[in-house]
């Protein structure tokens, strides 16, 4: 019979680390006699960092005895006591490898039911003190896991554990940590994951977009790769198109409606929607506000070439039978119709909401106007010069659908009001798109400053070039730096990480140009083109998309 045999808990708390503060509570201690399980956590528990531990679904961490005894052998260490895995309930029994995802399991007066496996990120390794901690539970099949509360009731050391329900497909934590972390996947077992109620949505969300990759297949080119200049067209006056076209006839990759192309040029990187594209041609157009743009605009002619990196972005029409508004300002309408573009035979609902300076400045007026006569679709235009605003007032005014979907683009504080606006008169699904440096995730960390990019403190170094494209910064590698995400927080250029050991792929960034190595070697490889900067180093000049 399974035992609860140590109850821990632990309130969250600053601690220093690495020059850095974070705050946690992977800090947990054993206590003396009953607490009630709540919805939420155990009575005199808390998480730190609720987006990735904590809620309902992750309310009670489970770590067994038997990996203690695993680990206190492995690491030759004879300090480890129950609580220091993070863990609420310390057990004997409930093997990872034997625990379904969906087991449901009597304890005291409560009762739980499994729904993922531990999460992993660099706290443990800093609870530990030992840095490959996080890849190391992956790799030896000793995650843990989480309940849900599904009745609340006291619970103490000592209590007998009775399973009263067996998981859907009996998928083990072992193997559904594995299947999320590890390389070849099995599309059968990816089915099944997905098809288990119990499993907590963010991990189904994780398994489908899995799933989707194993199912489909997409052709693009990895790196730069020069592409003709086969016409340069005025759309306003102060956009122009620049269409481009393979040199050898072969055909281009099929972008999906909303994504972009990085391209470099005067020795400098810089992305830019496509407006249009074809198994021939690509088009992008670019508005003259700055050094590249003004180098396209007076220096490019047909007949030139272009680097330029594959279709890439997150920014795409979603297929669905709700009403759609594609809502732009200034050069902002190059994805938005782009995505116009791909309804073309569709019966969805379709509001298209435009501002530009004036007539002069507003670019493919013409193009949308037609596209949007062939569509059941409503045509708004907003002309700041006369007056004419889009804000607050004119989206409440438009009496949109509150199922609608919600695609915009434009400057940040554009995409901000308008963001607020949508929200306001109940649309949530809002997709912006976002060409400068991604959200950090950097789980835990308090009280960081943000600031502009800039070159490292310190001598600049005399290795590869690294170029953080979103950031517009070029560092020359220092050996003093372990991984490339050393060197990207030692310039300010916002990071996005959980594991810091190769096991969560938080950090994956595409590699636009130049090769990596690894140090450690990641538990699964990134895909062709991407690299875990965590712990990674150059080999050659590369240009992260950062």
């Amino acid at each position: 019979m399974a035992r609860l045999l140590s109850l821990n808990v632990g309130l969250p708390k600053d601690v220093p680390w690495q020059g850095r503060t974070v705050h946690t509570g992977i800090f947990k201690n054993p206590v003396e006699g009953p607490r009630m399980a709540r919805t939420l956590n155990i009575d005199g528990d808390g998480q730190g960092d609720l987006g990735g531990h904590g809620g309902e679904q992750r309310a009670v961490m489970v770590y067994q005895r038997q990996s203690y005894d695993y680990w206190r052998d492995q690491l030759g260490r004879d300090d480890l006591e129950y609580g220091n895995f993070g863990e609420n309930f310390t057990v004997d029994g409930l093997l990872d490898d034997e625990v379904h995802i969906g087991d449901r399991y009597r304890i005291g007066d409560a009762e739980f039911e499994v729904t993922q496996p531990r999460v992993t990120c660099f706290r443990v390794a800093m609870r530990l003190n030992e840095p490959e901690m996080p890849s190391l539970l992956v790799a030896r099949h000793r995650p843990g896991f989480y309940f849900r509360v599904i009745r609340e009731g006291e619970v103490r050391a000592g209590d007998e554990i009775m399973r009263t329900a067996v998981g859907r497909h009996e998928l083990s934590v072992a193997d559904i940590d594995a299947l999320l972390y590890l390389p070849h996947r099995d599309v059968v077992q990816l089915r099944k994951a997905v098809d288990i109620p119990a499993l907590s949505p963010g991990w189904q969300g994780s398994f489908r977009d899995l799933l989707q990759a194993k199912e489909s297949v997409v052709e693009a080119w990895l790196g730069f790769r020069a592409l003709r200049v086969s016409r340069i067209v005025p759309e306003s006056t102060t956009i122009a198109s620049i269409y481009l076209s393979t040199s050898d006839g072969v055909k281009l990759p099929k972008p999906l409606p909303g994504q972009y192309l990085t391209v470099r040029a005067d020795a400098q990187v810089r992305s830019y929607s496509l407006s249009a594209a074809s198994d021939a041609e690509y088009r992008i157009s670019v508005k003259r506000d700055g050094a590249v743009s003004t180098f396209l605009h007076t220096k490019l002619h047909e007949g030139d070439t272009l680097d330029v990196a594959a279709p890439r972005g997150d920014f795409t029409l979603q297929d669905s039978d709700s009403p759609v508004v594609l809502l732009s300002a200034g050069v902002g309408i190059t994805p938005v119709l782009a995505m116009l573009r791909a309804l073309k035979g569709s019966r969805r609902e379709v509001w298209w909401l435009h501002t530009a300076r004036s007539a002069a400045e507003h670019a493919f007026a013409d193009e949308a106007h037609e596209r949007l006569a062939d569509l059941n679709a409503h045509e708004h235009v907003y002309y700041t010069s006369a007056g004419n605003r889009l804000n607050a007032r004119a989206i409440s005014a438009l009496n949109l659908p509150a199922n609608t979907s919600a695609y915009l683009c434009g400057p940040a504080g554009f995409k901000d009001d308008m963001t607020v606006a949508l929200k306001e008169i109940g649309i949530t699904d809002v997709h912006t798109e976002l060409f400068g440096a991604l959200p950090s995730i950097n789980p835990g960390i308090v009280g960081a400053a943000t600031t502009t990019p800039h070159q490292p403190a310190g001598e600049p170094g005399t290795g590869p070039r690294i170029t953080f494209a979103r950031s517009g910064i070029t560092v020359p590698w220092r050996e003093d730096f372990d991984n490339l995400l050393e060197i990207a927080e030692a310039c300010d250029v916002p990071t996005r990480w959980s594991c810091r050991t190769g096991v969560c792929h938080t950090c994956v960034t595409p590699v636009l140009s130049g090769e990596v190595r690894y140090r450690p070697e990641p538990l699964e490889p990134p895909a062709a083109g991407q690299a875990l900067v965590c712990c990674s180093r150059p080999a050659d000049d590369l240009v992260l998309d950062l």
